[in-house]
């Protein structure tokens, strides 16, 4: 294709969404598990029947996952302060991302999920508001929360939920783009230790992405973080009041103490990840072209990455990733977050660790195609649904080791589950389909 044709083809999935969405009204909605043969089963499901389980749960709490879905439950929870790259547009804005959400949790994970996008933008009422959902919900997936807002309200609510409660944005980018850079780095035969890496942009997501390969492995005194004003370094002490995270990172990372800005930390860089701004030109091509020979450009923004793929491989990157999935190697939380929470809803976790993250990207990048050698194919993609049980069974097999569940399960009976709860999904999308239940959208 020429850059015409690519540039149409980039545009074509916007018209399609905007042709479709308002023809279903909405992606999701309530369907029935059990069973009604006829009007004495209400008896079973309503009164006078459930009030032998609701004895029971009263007696033992625990109860709630034996007689209710609750251990199925997610609840997908934004204020719209921060959604995909348009920003503070408001809760009702952020319906259509919440419950595309919903969508890819009950499709790719069998997860039941529900959007809930909240009026508020207090910090403090929005996790009171997550902690009172807790007798409901399974799991928490916090999504589209302005940064630094997001760090106050994850890290409150990991630390007083029973509940697993995760931010997608800070882990979901990480875990994948941690699975991304596994393969990217076998392919041009670097170590993560050795790496020198550019993160431009430094918001919630990058800001997660950085712990993450840390913890993984990577040398923080090899890592520059941009933001708006330039690298992060430790002279930048305006930050010690106006961002508390990144004056922490700007005093552990940048051991070479550049700063200037992307053009100058770019040199010689091996890696570089965008999250930040969407495109394109955020990225320019004169700083790929500065890069160590070999570089891998993981240009993330949405809608529009912050470079052009082509672009960037015409500056000399070898291995290029964006986060859409009508170009190769998409860096994509809806590679992570299904089969995530599908592992620890499976052995009803109570949190999620950075080494639950650490497992999960491994084996997401142990299933790529090729054993992820192929420079357009580092990552599986969605379409390939065995992944998905795969993930989420590496993700429980750690929260047991960790002694974070509350149900122990062998790996056979962890995958096994999962597959079940993933293949009844799809099928039941297919047969609805099939019966015109879900009807064919119209032609364009």
């Amino acid at each position: 294709m020429n850059k015409d044709e690519l540039l149409a083809k980039a545009k074509k999935p916007a018209e399609d969404a905007m042709r479709l969405h308002p023809f279903y009204r909405g992606k999701i909605e309530v369907n029935l598990k059990s069973c009604v043969r006829n009007i004495g089963d209400f008896a079973i499901w309503y009164t006078p029947g459930v009030a032998e389980p609701c004895k029971a749960i009263a007696e033992n709490k625990e109860d709630v996952y034996k007689y209710t879905n609750k251990a199925n439950f997610c609840a997908v929870v934004s204020d719209g302060t921060r959604v995909l790259g348009l920003g503070d547009i408001g809760p009702e804005a952020s319906m259509p991302v919440m419950e595309g959400k919903a969508l890819l949790f009950k499709y790719l994970g069998g997860v039941d999920a529900f959007p809930i996008c909240v009026d508020t933008k207090d910090a403090d009422e929005l996790i009171n508001f997550v902690k009172m959902l807790q007798p409901s919900f399974g799991g928490v997936n916090l999504e589209d929360i302005a940064s630094p807002k997001c760090f106050y309200v994850l890290d409150r609510l990991r630390e007083e939920c029973e509940i697993p409660v995760w931010h997608d944005d800070q882990q979901g980018t990480a875990l994948v783009t941690l699975a991304g850079l596994f393969n990217a780095l076998k392919i041009v035969n670097k170590k993560i230790d050795q790496v020198k890496t550019v993160l431009v942009g430094a918001g919630a997501a990058n800001i997660c992405t950085v712990r993450l390969l840390i913890a993984a492995g990577m040398d923080p005194e090899k890592i520059i973080m941009i933001d708006s004003k330039g690298a992060l370094h430790k002279g930048r002490t305006e930050l010690k009041e106006e961002h508390p995270i990144k004056w922490e990172l700007a005093q552990t990372t940048n051991g070479a103490r550049v700063t200037g800005g992307a053009d100058q930390a770019c040199k010689d860089a091996d890696v570089l990840i965008g999250l930040s701004k969407p495109g394109p030109d955020t990225i320019k091509k004169e700083w790929v072209e500065s890069m160590a020979k070999d570089a891998i450009v993981f240009a993330c923004a949405t809608p529009i990455p912050e470079i052009w793929p082509w672009d960037a491989q015409e500056a000399g990157a070898k291995v290029v990733s964006t986060g859409r999935s009508d170009f190769p190697n998409q860096v994509n939380n809806s590679l992570g977050f299904p089969a995530i929470f599908r592992g620890v809803l499976d052995v009803q976790a109570s949190g999620i660790s950075d080494t639950m993250c650490i497992a999960a990207a491994e084996e997401l990048a142990a299933c790529a195609p090729d054993g992820g050698m192929d420079s357009e194919k580092i990552l599986p993609t969605m379409d390939m649904w065995e992944v998905f049980p795969r993930v989420a069974t590496a993700t429980a097999m750690k929260a047991v080791d960790e002694g974070l569940a509350r149900v122990e399960l062998s790996r056979e009976e962890c995958y096994q589950k999962a597959e079940a709860f993933i293949k009844r999904a799809q099928d039941q999308t297919r047969a609805a389909m099939d019966q015109g239940f879900i009807p064919e959208p119209p032609e364009a």
